[in-house]
């Protein structure tokens, strides 16, 4: 997995992952028709690089390899106060459930953070009972509701909101071991695992002090690294295959031929 912001080339892969998760995911209730002028009304070709371009749109995509498979839409507005709002998150059918969902939001509440909101709110379906989950899971909270038509049909959209906590920085998740050591997850530094993706951990913000592995499937830090980097979660068995030898990785505790655990960790709160 790689972030990166949204570029000019992507617009036709945008439009793609836009399409076929707004497929997914309603598919059962609205006809491929609707779905069609939606994309094109929402992500038509110009409208989506102005906004690629535009300095007050974040746009970050998600890639597989070179393949785009997620983004996200959010901006900043001021009203009473200063709110940063979600519009949309997609992610391909294909790579859901592996951790792209989770690591743009994590971006966007870093990138709008950065911009000094008060809040930050995301908008999602009714009917998409995934989408809720996924917002109520990270730490949202429903807020409201309201209609939207798609077409010539009116929906019940959910507003989430989660309150801007600047004691943390939002770019990566921290956590306090039981040895009091704060760790800090950076989404941005990943490797595929067979369930779900792996992330770096680091024991400093600037992530120059390695720490060990995330497990994105469970998350949790109960990793075990062997001599050529493969990589196991001890708590779900997701498991990432053995790599070339990288003398940045030789922590202390491990011994030749064998997988055993760098620290023992407990799980990040969901």
């Amino acid at each position: 997995m790689n972030l990166r912001d949204a570029e000019p080339d992507d617009v036709d892969d945008i439009r793609r992952v836009a399409r076929e998760s707004l497929d997914a995911s309603y598919g059962d209730v609205v006809t491929e028709d609707v779905l069609l002028d939606a994309v094109d009304m929402w992500y038509g070709e110009d409208a989506l690089a102005e906004k690629i371009t535009d300095d007050s749109t974040f746009l970050p995509v998600a890639l597989e390899g070179e393949e785009v498979v997620a983004f996200a839409e959010s901006y900043v507005v001021d009203r009473r106060e200063r709110v940063g709002e979600i519009d949309w998150l997609h992610v391909h059918p294909d790579y859901r459930g592996q951790g792209f969902g989770t690591a743009l939001l994590t971006r966007v509440e870093s990138m709008v953070r950065d911009a000094e909101v008060t809040r930050i709110e995301g908008q999602v379906l009714k009917t998409n009972e995934s989408g809720t989950a996924f917002y109520e899971q990270s730490g949202y909270e429903q807020a409201g509701e309201r209609g939207i038509s798609i077409g010539e049909q009116e929906f019940a959209e959910l507003l989430f909101i989660k309150q801007a906590n600047y004691g943390e920085q939002i770019l990566v998740e921290a956590h306090t071991d039981d040895d009091g050591t704060r760790v800090y997850v950076a989404y941005d530094e990943s490797s595929r695992g067979s369930e779900a993706p792996f992330y770096a951990t680091y024991t400093d913000r600037s992530h120059t002090d390695r720490y060990g592995f995330f497990c994105g499937g469970c998350r949790s830090f109960d990793a075990a690294i062997g001599t050529m980097d493969e990589v196991q979660c001890t708590n779900c068995g997701n498991r990432r295959k053995p790599a070339r030898w990288d003398a940045a990785y030789l922590w202390q505790g491990r011994s030749e031929g064998s997988i055993e655990h760098h620290r023992v960790r407990r799980s990040l709160s969901p």
